[in-house]
Order: structure tokens, then C-alpha cells, then sequence
């Protein structure tokens, strides 16, 4: 698998897939590139990008932040001559798609948030995440079990309809790689918890695609609401049943849907 170097050193691994309009997939906490498996067929309509983000799947980084991967996403579309694509964000990677958007926006071109959110934490003036406390528990159960946990959590990712008509197995078999270091997953759970993107958000220029499960309990659906109301050019579209990865649970549905939104965006081609 192709690598670039980083700045600093760090080894950043990638994949390049098809030709026309680039189309670069950020993934969420704990999982790697390879969670994009059901979107490769795209390729055959467009240029596929996808990046292990510092320190997940084949990656390495003796630390991880939202800023040094920004850094690392410009040097990738640097080297491959790129000078702006579409951006899918899932989860964690979904706020740094919109931190991508405000700080590099002519290297943007529209987004998709997929099961987005730019504040995973609620507060007082926020009713739209999970307590802190939670966000802490996680983090104290991953030091006692780290397998454990992270199987918990993906199985959470489901909605209890999916669960009860897909094969979670064969789905991990094909989208979920070996873990992070713990040292990393903490940092990106501390980046995750600790952002607030709510700021940026009317300043993005934009079109984006808000794409939310309607039965999402990790990024919850009030979120999108939210960033609909806030963005310029956005679209919002909630999934019935679906959990906080519908482009695992229905890839054939997410991916009529990106295709409409980049063809929407950039006209046929």
C-alpha cells in the first residue's frame, strides 16, 4: 500500500483508486481506511481516496492531533497532485472534514458528513451530544479492555434493526482492521471530546451533504439538525433504522447517495 512521509517523519499510508473527481474518506475513531471497503466500487466513477489518519491502521505517529492530521490530508493531496476533492467524513472524521473546509478551503470542494457532529459532548447550550461523563467512561474502560471495549463499540454503531438482519461478522471481516496503540486512541477520543465546531460552521462556503442515521446513538441525530440549521449550502437526509454507519449497513444505498451529491455538485462528470 502506498505511503507518503510526513513532516515530522511519520509514515502515512493511502490508497488511490480510479480516475475523474477525487474523493477523499476520512474515518472515524478506532477504525482505519479499510472501513471504506464497500465504497472501492466507486472507483469506476471516481478517483478514491482514502488515509489512515496518524497512528491508525498502517499509519504510525508517535502522537496524534486533529492539526497534525489537517497537515498530513494537504501534504497527501500535494502528493497526488490534487488541488481540491470532495470530502467524506465519518464520526471523528467528519469534524476534521469541517476544520479541513475552514482551514484549507481551496482544497475543498464540498463535504459529506456522515454521521457528523461539530461537538460530540453536550452543554448547557447544546443539548445535541453525550455527557462528558460518558465520553470519560469510554476511556476508562478502554485502559481496563481494550478489545473488549472496541468490539462493544462497533457493535454499537448498529442500530437494533440492522443488528437483527446483518452479518456483523462478515461486515468487521471486511472493514475493521488491528487497533491503534492505546496511547493514540485516548488522544483521538480527547480531540473528539474536547472539539467545539459550532463556531466555524457559518463560515463554510461550501455545499455539504449532512447524512445522519435516524437511529444513530454515538453522534445523535439532533447534531445534524443542528448543523442544517448553521451551514450555508447543506442538505440534510436522515436514514430510517439506520445507526451511526449507514455506509456499512446499506452501501448500496450511500453510495447512489454520494453519487447523486458529487454529480449534483460537479455536474455529470
Amino acid at each position: 500500500m502506498p505511503r507518503i512521509r510526513a513532516k515530522d517523519g511519520s509514515t502515512i499510508c493511502f490508497s488511490d483508486h480510479g480516475s475523474g473527481m477525487p474523493i477523499l474518506f476520512l474515518h472515524g475513531w478506532l477504525m482505519s481506511q479499510k472501513v471504506w471497503h464497500f465504497q472501492l466500487p466507486l472507483a469506476e466513477k471516481f478517483r478514491i481516496i482514502t488515509m489512515d489518519l496518524r497512528g491508525h491502521g498502517e499509519s504510525d505517529a508517535a502522537d496524534f492531533s486533529y492539526d497534525v492530521c489537517l497537515s498530513d490530508m494537504a501534504e497527501l493531496l500535494d502528493h497526488l497532485s490534487i488541488e481540491s476533492a470532495v470530502v467524506v467524513g465519518w464520526s471523528m472524521g467528519s469534524q476534521l472534514a469541517i476544520k479541513a473546509a475552514d482551514l484549507l478551503p481551496d482544497r475543498i470542494s464540498a463535504l459529506l458528513l456522515v454521521g457528523g457532529t461539530p461537538r460530540f459532548c453536550s452543554a448547557g447550550d447544546y443539548p445535541h451530544g453525550l455527557p462528558l461523563s460518558e465520553a470519560r467512561g469510554m476511556a476508562i474502560r478502554i485502559k481496563r479492555d481494550y478489545q473488549g471495549t472496541a468490539g462493544q463499540f462497533f457493535k454499537g454503531i448498529f442500530s437494533a434493526a440492522e443488528t437483527a438482519c446483518l452479518n456483523l461478522r462478515d461486515i468487521a471481516a471486511n472493514t475493521v482492521s488491528r487497533l491503534p496503540p492505546l496511547e493514540i486512541s485516548l488522544a483521538a477520543l480527547q480531540e473528539l471530546t474536547a472539539a467545539d465546531l459550532r463556531q466555524i460552521l457559518a463560515n463554510i462556503p461550501h455545499p455539504v451533504l449532512l447524512l445522519h442515521g435516524a437511529e444513530d446513538k454515538i453522534c445523535l441525530p439532533g447534531a445534524a439538525y443542528f448543523m442544517a440549521e448553521q451551514l450555508p449550502l447543506a442538505t440534510l437526509r436522515i436514514i430510517n433504522f439506520s445507526g451511526h454507519a449507514p455506509f456499512l449497513s446499506d452501501p448500496e444505498l450511500f453510495n447512489s447517495i454520494l453519487t447523486g451529491f458529487v454529480r449534483t455538485v460537479h455536474g455529470r462528470n
